[in-house]
C-alpha cells in the first residue's frame, strides 16, 4: 500500500535472524491523500510461504529531502550495526532519484574507516579491508564494489573506532585493553598509545576507551568513559566522569563529560558526541569545555560529515531498557520522547536537524558511520555468497606473462 506524505517507508522482511543482504532499489510515487497525514510505503518480502509466521521487518523512514542531499552531496553513508550483525550502504538510485539499500552480514561489526578505494570494519574477532574491485581498472571511478581482501585476526578485543593513518595503515581503539594498538603481521595487536592514567595493558576494559579522532593523518584526540585504572571501573562513571585526551601531550583536555563518543577533527574544530546527553558539539579545547550544538532524540555513536553538515548516528536502548541514570533519559522523558535508532543531519552553522533516516524493527542500534565519497550505489562481496568464488583480481606486474 503506498501512502504519500513528507516520509518515506521502506519496509523488507528478513528471513534470518542476522538479516540476509539485500539490494533494495525502490520508486515510490505522490499520490494524493484526504487526510493530508500520510507516508510513502513499500513493503519487500523475502518471498517465503506466507503461512509461515512473519520473519523480522527492517524499516527505514527517510524524511522528505534525505533523498536529495545525498544526491547533491554525490556521495553515499556506510553505517555499521553490532546489535544486528550489519554493515548498511544508503546511496541513491540515479535512474530513480530513490533510496539504495545494500546490506551484508559482518559479525559485530563496529567501527568503520573508508577513503574510497579501502573500506575497513571491525568485527567480532578481526579487522577487514574491503577493496573496491573496479580501482584498478578501466572502471575506476564507477560505483564501487567493495570486495573482502585482507582480515587481520585481533581476537575479541571489543574494537571501537578505526581509521587509515597518513601512511594508509590501520589504527583502532582497542577498548578491551585501554589502549591505541595498530595491526601486526605476528601478533593480535601492536599498542601504540597508552592513556597515563592507564598503569599496565590489561584486558579489563578500565575506562572504557572508545573514539579517536585523526588530524592531518594522525591520531590526535581519544575519548574515554573515565579515567579509571581498574577493571570496568568507567561503568560509576557514566553521568559525568568522560575526557577528552590530547594523545600527542597525553593530557585530558577536555572533563565532565557523558558517555562520549566519536570525537571527529573538523574544519579547525574537535566535535565530538556526547552521548549521555543526547547532545552533539564542539570542544572549547583552551577551557575544555563543551559546548553543544543539537539534541538528538537517542544514544549517539558515529559521526561524519559532508560538507557543513554532520551525520550522527543515534540508537534505542538496549533490550528495551531505559538509559537510566544519564541526562539524556531525562530529557526525554522531560519532552515525552522515545529514543529513536537512525541518522541525523545536522547544519553546523545553525545547529538545525535539516534530514533524518529512521531504522525500525530489527535493527535498534547503531555504532559508526563513514562517508563513501563519490559513489551512488555502493556494494559488497560478502564472505558466504558464490559472488566471492567468482571474484579474482590480478596485480599489473612490468613484466608480461
Amino acid at each position: 500500500m503506498i501512502r504519500p506524505g513528507i516520509n518515506v517507508i521502506y519496509k523488507l522482511r528478513l528471513g534470518m535472524r542476522h538479516a540476509r543482504w539485500f539490494a533494495a532499489m525502490v520508486d515510490v510515487a505522490h499520490r494524493p491523500r484526504k487526510d493530508g497525514a500520510g507516508i510513502k510505503r513499500l513493503s519487500i518480502s523475502d518471498g517465503k510461504d506466507r503461512r509461515r509466521p512473519p520473519a523480522p521487518q527492517f524499516e527505514v523512514t527517510a524524511s522528505r529531502l534525505f533523498e536529495g542531499f545525498l544526491r547533491d552531496a554525490k556521495a553515499s553513508l556506510a553505517v555499521t550495526t553490532y546489535q544486528a550483525g550489519m554493515v548498511l550502504l544508503i546511496g541513491i538510485n540515479p535512474d530513480t532519484g530513490k533510496l539504495w539499500i545494500f546490506n551484508r552480514h559482518v559479525d559485530r561489526p563496529m567501527g568503520i574507516a573508508c577513503d574510497r578505494t579501502r573500506l575497513a570494519v571491525s568485527a567480532l574477532t578481526r579487522i577487514v579491508t574491503f577493496v573496491d574491485a573496479k580501482h584498478d581498472t578501466h572502471e575506476a571511478g564507477a560505483d564501487p564494489v567493495y570486495v573482502p581482501q585482507m582480515a587481520h585476526f585481533t581476537g575479541d578485543l571489543d574494537v571501537h573506532d578505526l581509521a587509515f593513518d597518513r601512511d594508509g595503515q590501520l589504527v583502532f581503539v582497542n577498548t578491551l585493553f585501554s589502549c591505541l594498538a595498530a595491526i601486526s603481521e605476528t601478533h593480535s595487536f601492536k599498542p601504540v598509545w597508552t592513556p597515563k592514567f592507564i598503569s599496565r595493558l590489561a584486558a579489563e576494559d578500565r575506562c572504557h576507551l572508545n573514539g579517536l579522532a585523526m588530524r592531518d593523518g594522525v591520531p590526535a584526540f581519544v575519548t574515554a568513559v573515565s579515567r579509571s585504572d581498574v577493571a570496568n571501573g568507567w561503568r560509576d562513571h557514566r553521568r559525568d566522569g568522560g575526557v577528552v585526551i590530547d594523545v600527542a601531550s597525553d593530557e585530558i583536555v577536555g572533563f565532565g563529560l557523558s558517555m562520549p563518543h566519536s570525537p571527529r577533527w573538523h574544519e579547525g574544530q574537535l566535535w565530538l558526541l556526547n552521548a549521555g546527553t543526547g547532545e552533539v558539539g564542539t570542544l572549547d579545547l583552551a577551557r575544555g569545555v563543551f559546548e553543544p550544538v543539537a539534541f538528538c532524540p537517542g544514544y549517539l555513536r558515529g559521526m561524519t560529515f559532508l560538507g557543513r553538515y554532520a551525520v550522527v548516528g543515534t540508537s534505542e536502548p538496549r533490550e528495551n531498557r531505559t538509559f537510566t541514570g544519564l541526562a539524556l533519559q531525562d530529557r526525554l522523558d522531560r519532552e515525552q520522547l522515545n529514543a529513536r535508532c537512525g541518522l541525523y543531519v545536522i547544519d553546523t552553522l545553525t545547529g538545525d536537524v535539516v534530514h533524518h533516516l529512521q531504522f525500525h524493527g530489527v535493527v535498534t542500534e547503531l555504532f559508526d558511520v563513514a562517508v563513501i565519497r563519490d559513489a551512488r550505489q555502493p556494494q559488497m562481496i560478502g564472505f558466504r555468497s558464490d559472488e566471492i568464488r567468482r571474484v579474482v583480481s590480478i596485480e599489473p606486474t612490468d613484466r608480461r606473462a
